[in-house]
């Protein structure tokens, strides 16, 4: 109800959003523009000056509003404003968890998980056995975990693997997925100051990166999916989640995690082009490049469909729907090595030097 009655008052004093992002208000006038991001109650106004007053006048007439100035803190993120640019971390929020888990004085670690054994029956984070002894209600797994996907979902892509990795155990935790967890607060206390730095003028547009780890839940037989957007060099968008198919072979698994990334990035051109469209900003159609470590399914998904033994039984939709956009040329998938692949982060657990130069 808030919304409607927020909304309509935009929509009236000569705004418009789009169904592609129905929370971002934008008005343009002959002299610059004003975009409003609404999250509940919460407005973050983004523009040309004069158009910013104009904007937080009206606002005030019609509502009871307390103005905060330029936003330092926003649900959790701290921003800082730089010449160049602007600075988004937790570390003040990471301090806090720290300390509410007794892990402040821990000492630092390099990367947020070991490296798993090829050994399923060895493997540190494999699922509970018949033979081991729950966490009780005292140990705070499920607290940890929200903690956990708070920041990997935010400021925090370098924990995300893992802290999706451990959430799979929130039912049935033990010792060893405790300990898991241990070692993440471990590594955010040594990178408590990490975020993500967005340039004022990026010299790189919007830019993707796909992998899959074949049969990273070995318990289940399923594959990881990982995919990161970078603008100007800087993620903006990222995911690391579970396949919900079995894959039979790497080049399906890879498949299905590029079929997820294009999803992801038609909805990313299609949020940039409404914005710039709407602002008046000049906009270059050109597809966006996604970056994909298996040549196999690079060379499937740019010249068509080949049918074999290895590849009659993958759903179609797999590849059609890659293929027609890369048919329209919205998207251009092009082949790069494992150790420049930065989605490789999302997929599994990496050496200390590997994962450093992803991060």
């Amino acid at each position: 109800m808030w919304y409607n009655r927020l909304s309509e008052y935009l929509l009236s004093k000569g705004y418009v959003n789009n169904a592609i992002c129905p929370c971002v208000f934008i008005k343009k006038s002959s002299t610059g523009f004003v975009i409003i991001v609404v999250y509940v109650d919460d407005l973050n106004m983004i523009g040309t000056q004069k158009e910013i007053d104009d904007a937080r006048t009206h606002m005030k007439d019609e509502f009871e509003m307390k103005e905060l100035g330029k936003t330092k803190f926003c649900l959790g993120l701290q921003i800082e404003h730089f010449q160049d640019g602007i600075f988004l971390h937790q570390s003040n929020y990471t301090k806090r968890v720290l300390k509410r888990f007794y892990m402040d004085k821990a000492t630092p670690l390099s990367s947020p998980m070991v490296n798993r054994s090829l050994d399923v029956n060895n493997d540190p984070f494999r699922p509970t056995e018949d033979s081991e002894e729950m966490l009780g209600p005292e140990v705070p797994y499920m607290s940890a975990i929200g903690a956990l996907m708070y920041f990997a979902n935010c400021t925090r892509p370098d924990i995300a693997f893992a802290a999706n990795l451990l959430a799979r155990y929130s039912s049935s935790p033990t010792i060893r997925h405790w300990n898991g967890i241990k070692h993440i607060f471990r590594y955010l206390q040594g990178m408590i100051e990490f975020g993500l730095y967005y340039s004022r003028n990026p010299e790189v547009g919007l830019v993707g990166f796909a992998d899959a780890g074949y049969l990273s839940y070995p318990h289940k037989a399923r594959s990881q999916t990982g995919y990161v957007f970078t603008y100007g060099g800087t993620a903006i968008s990222w995911r690391s989640q579970k396949q919900n198919l079995v894959a039979t072979s790497s080049n399906y698994a890879e498949i299905i995690a590029l079929h997820e990334a294009c999803r992801e990035c038609v909805w990313l051109r299609s949020l940039i082009q409404h914005i710039q469209e709407a602002s008046g900003v000049s906009t270059k159609k050109e597809p966006t490049t996604i970056y994909e470590d298996n040549s196999a399914c690079v060379t499937q998904l740019k010249e068509g469909y080949i049918k074999s033994d290895r590849t009659k039984h993958i759903p179609p939709r797999f590849f059609s729907y890659t293929q027609e956009f890369e048919k329209n040329q919205e998207v251009d998938i092009q082949y790069v090595r494992s150790s420049d692949n930065a989605a490789d982060l999302f997929t599994k657990a990496l050496p200390t030097t590997v994962f450093k130069k992803h991060v």
